[in-house]
């Protein structure tokens, strides 16, 4: 195997769509990093579970587990809300808050046996004119293509995310250093932030490489410290990378750069082919 680079980051995300938890160290499993997107919220007048996609104020929050998850068990969480308050997922008025920050009535929810095909299924789309509803959500102007939906999973068109787990796509999102550098130089000015793309891994490629470097890793196999990963396909960017992140302010140019030098991908999606232990500084090599 051939040494690419190494883990700069590892990151594990509480609440689907808020700000996550940077970690020297994670154990991957069947499905990621345990833990990782172990809440959701589920929008009421929708029927559906969603994320920032439709309710960009998610990406102000941040959260953290009250302990360390184990043994397959969701933690109770603590959410950091815009304004500096906390609520926490026992909380009696936790929907309430939850509600009043989206503007949405909305619940919070933990995962959910794969057997609950219930509270995964798609509801009704805002919009019934399906393409103006798959702009708003990815974003896309009116003269920029639309993403090829052709390589996601067919299960996906009838339920908001694999059944049992509450990611988008696949348990795993893999960023390289290189294209955050090489778009970032396409659009002087844009904060390409790690913050925006939400990855559990940021990876530093070696030698200094630079361009769209992951894009390259599709159909292959990583070996992460004792893990093994195999690229599934490139993560298609939406609406998220546009929100107000922390800091950061919203910024469309993020992702009109990313349709415009990056054939509308940025970064990868990964299963575990072998569990094992990552840790941040741990070689990354290519099969």
């Amino acid at each position: 195997m051939t040494i690419v680079g190494r883990v700069l980051e590892v990151w594990r995300y509480p609440v689907k769509s808020m700000g996550g938890e940077s970690l020297n160290a994670a154990s991957f499993g069947p499905l990621g990093i345990p833990g990782d997107r172990g809440w959701a919220l589920r929008d009421e007048a929708a029927g559906e579970m969603r994320g920032a996609k439709k309710l960009p104020v998610l990406m102000r929050c941040k959260a953290r587990y009250d302990r360390e998850p184990a043994d397959g068990a969701v933690p109770p969480v603590t959410m950091t809300l815009p304004d500096g308050s906390s609520v926490h997922s026992g909380d009696a008025d936790v929907s309430a808050r939850l509600s009043a920050l989206t503007g949405r009535s909305v619940t919070l929810w933990p995962l959910q046996p794969p057997e609950s095909t219930d509270h995964y299924r798609r509801g009704l789309p805002d919009n019934p004119d399906m393409e103006a509803e798959l702009r708003q959500m990815f974003g896309r102007l009116p003269d920029e293509p639309l993403p090829d939906l052709s390589a996601i999973p067919p299960e996906l068109f009838e339920y908001t995310s694999p059944l049992g787990t509450h990611f988008d796509l696949f348990p795993l999102h893999l960023l390289t250093t290189a294209s955050l550098r090489t778009l970032a130089a396409k659009t002087p000015g844009a904060a390409f932030d790690v913050r925006r793309f939400r990855p559990n891994l940021l990876i530093e490629p070696s030698d200094g490489a630079d361009g769209l470097v992951e894009a390259g890793w599709c159909g292959k196999t990583l070996r992460i410290g004792s893990a093994v990963v195999s690229i599934a396909m490139p993560a298609m960017r939406c609406s998220m990378t546009t929100h107000a992140v922390d800091e950061l302010p919203k910024d469309p140019s993020v992702l009109r750069t990313i349709v415009r030098d990056a054939n509308q991908n940025l970064g990868v999606y990964a299963t575990v082919s072998q569990a094992g232990a990552v840790r941040v500084g741990d070689t990354v090599e290519i099969d």
